[in-house]
């Protein structure tokens, strides 16, 4: 190995020159390179080359790996890159092609003694090429999560900013990010996973990834700009999706919904509503919430939802004391819970006397009886329009409060 060494240490004494060679072949080779500006490419580049190839030669020349600090450079020059959002291929492309510089430079310069040295030697190029892309895709990675989380967090407090109302134009700058000139608002609720479910998995970390899956799936909101704003928890949360195509509204809350569910791996359902411009984020959230949690206590299925959807919900429920004095229609019927059973299924059977007794297993004069004894109560008959819209607005108003204490 001594002569090994001395032809190391000879090739080191044109370690500048080497040092261009590797640029030029980085400017030739991978394409990003050649964009660079050429300040870069003779100072903080040239330099680093010069750093590893020093230690390149010095592992040859007496047999060491670089130390921690001189490791520290190259994890730098690395997060520089990742900073830079050059792709972590392309940076670990660079360090192939100088090993390979190096390596070459060697063969070529060892005289017929050296050469069998030189071969029985390859495995420190393996080892060295190890050791230094190790670090830098180490490091690379690492300053590419903290830019992420950075990123991340600062949406986040850009839909915050817009959900409550307050200025929202400095952090967007801050962000990157272009404010749309009105948002599609989804108040998500996210059922809990297999994952949270099964008790052989920890159920925190279950939560966790299921929440970067489902972020993950509004990154992919392709073919839209800008891209959608969330403030989203395991259990849900809220999504702003830019008004682009008024018409494709439904259309692709629906899929953003799907994509989220497919990725969470539960059901999803979905309140929206609409804000013509920034200023109309807040109170669209409100109405989705709303939305969202009557859809809930009326037992619907997974999916999205509108005001449309819910609409007399919405304004009974809405009713305050009005609406707790409408819901009392019904309480006379309570000493006999089927007449309340009978209300509903008559209601839900469109006032057809014989489907309505099948789906209750009763005959049609008892159906007879039944209706005639809840007029007798309440005052109100169904077979008037009055009477219709009074017992059907009290039924709802009851239907809501019942799933309401039932999922409490």
């Amino acid at each position: 190995m001594r002569r090994l060494n001395a032809l190391a240490e000879r090739v080191a004494t044109r370690l500048d020159q080497l040092a261009v060679r590797m640029v030029d072949a980085f400017v030739a080779e991978i394409p990003l390179y050649a964009h660079l500006p050429r300040e870069q490419l003779e100072g903080e580049v040239l330099e680093i080359c010069r750093h590893n190839l020093r230690l390149f030669f010095r592992l040859f020349s007496h047999d060491e790996l670089p130390d921690e600090r001189e490791i520290l450079i190259v994890r730098r020059s690395a997060a520089l890159r990742a900073e830079e959002r050059v792709p972590l291929e392309t940076v670990l492309a660079a360090y192939r092609v100088g090993t390979r510089i190096g390596w070459q430079q060697l063969c070529d310069d060892a005289r017929p003694d050296e050469r069998a040295d030189l071969f029985e030697a390859a495995h420190l190029v393996i080892t060295f090429n190890n050791v230094v892309t190790g670090a830098v895709a180490a490091a690379y990675l690492e300053e590419r999560q903290a830019i992420h989380d950075e990123d991340r967090e600062e949406r986040r407090r850009l839909a915050e900013a817009l959900l409550a109302g307050t200025p929202a134009r400095r952090l967007a700058e801050r962000a990157d990010h272009r404010l749309a000139d009105g948002y599609h608002v989804l108040a998500v609720r996210v059922e809990s996973s297999v994952d949270e479910r099964d008790e052989e998995v920890e159920r925190a970390v279950a939560a966790r990834r299921k929440l970067r899956r489902m972020e993950q799936s509004l990154a992919d909101d392709a073919g839209h700009e800008p891209q959608p704003l969330s403030v989203l928890t395991p259990g849900g949360g809220m999504v702003l999706l830019p008004c682009t195509d008024p018409d494709d509204r439904d259309a692709r809350a629906a899929d953003v919904v799907a994509r989220m569910a497919k990725a969470a791996d539960a059901p999803v359902f979905a309140g929206l509503a609409t804000g013509a411009d920034p200023g109309g984020v807040p109170s669209a959230a409100a109405e989705a919430d709303r939305v969202l949690g009557l859809a809930v206590r009326l037992n619907a299925e997974p999916g999205t939802y509108t005001l449309d959807d819910v609409l007399l919900e919405y304004v009974l429920s809405s009713a305050g004391d009005v609406g707790r004095r409408l819901a009392d229609v019904l309480q006379p019927l309570e000493s006999g819970p089927e007449l309340v059973q009978t209300l509903a299924a008559w209601f839900a059977n469109d006032f057809h006397r014989v489907p309505t007794a099948a789906s209750l297993h009763i005959h049609p004069n008892t159906l007879d009886y039944r209706l005639t004894r809840i007029c007798e109560l309440t005052g109100y008959s169904v077979g008037s329009g009055r009477g219709v819209l009074v017992l059907g607005a009290a039924l709802a108003l009851q239907t809501l409060g019942r799933n309401h204490n039932e999922r409490s």
